[in-house]
């Protein structure tokens, strides 16, 4: 059996699922018009590498603690068939799929488990390593546990995944790893077959000059 990841945003899904969510907290008018300015440039840093780590993930945290639970799993609710769904790539799912045949398949990814959990479940994913939200008495902090599942946190998160299971990365004979952005390049470079996938211009550059495969699922 070998090991097959995926990443998320921009690679299985035709966007950034922290991204929509803000969007959609704005159309639901639980944000107000103004923090979409806000939304676009961190998206843009991120896209660039040149935002932090942890003040990425920490920037959309912020936003859950003046919420319940039971108000943010409603808000979740009509946001994954709304702002998600049509974003699953239908060669995504198609990839996905055949993959799961004969393969240990996990997706990992930045964003925070409490809006993957059910895109995971979406695309037939059965494991997910991903940023952990902090949860006290039942709210979330707007912190993390741990560190971010994030660059080299991608290879943390991985390897604590792995040793749970009783396995490392080097069990698997062939280790693959799809993503489309050079904040993955630390992960691409340590599985056997790192595969760009609608790369960004930076990681498409080292892609061609490392003859790695690049792919398109648009």
């Amino acid at each position: 059996m070998n090991l097959v990841l995926f990443d998320l945003d921009n690679t299985l899904l035709s966007g950034d699922t922290d991204v929509e969510w803000l969007e959609f907290l704005i159309d639901q008018k639980v944000l107000p018009p103004s923090a979409q300015q806000d939304n676009l440039e961190m998206d843009r840093r991120y896209r660039s590498g040149q935002a932090n780590a942890l003040e990425y993930v920490r920037f959309y945290l912020r936003f859950y603690p003046p919420h319940g639970m039971a108000s943010l799993l409603s808000l979740r609710e009509k946001f994954i068939p709304t702002r998600i769904e049509p974003r699953m790539l239908p060669a995504a799912r198609a990839l996905v799929q055949q993959k799961n045949k004969q393969n240990l398949v996990a997706l990992i990814t930045a964003t925070n488990r409490f809006l993957t959990e059910p895109i995971a479940a979406a695309f037939g994913i059965e494991h997910l390593i991903a940023t952990e939200p902090q949860i006290v008495d039942g709210r979330f902090t707007g912190d993390i546990v741990g560190a971010p599942c994030m660059r080299e946190g991608k290879i943390e998160h991985l390897n604590r995944w792995l040793a749970a299971r009783g396995q490392s990365l080097r069990d698997f004979p062939e280790s693959c790893f799809y993503s489309d952005s050079i904040n993955d390049l630390p992960l691409l470079e340590r599985v056997t077959h790192p595969v760009a996938v609608d790369p960004d211009p930076r990681l498409a550059e080292i892609a061609r000059q490392r003859g790695w495969r690049s792919l398109s699922l648009r």
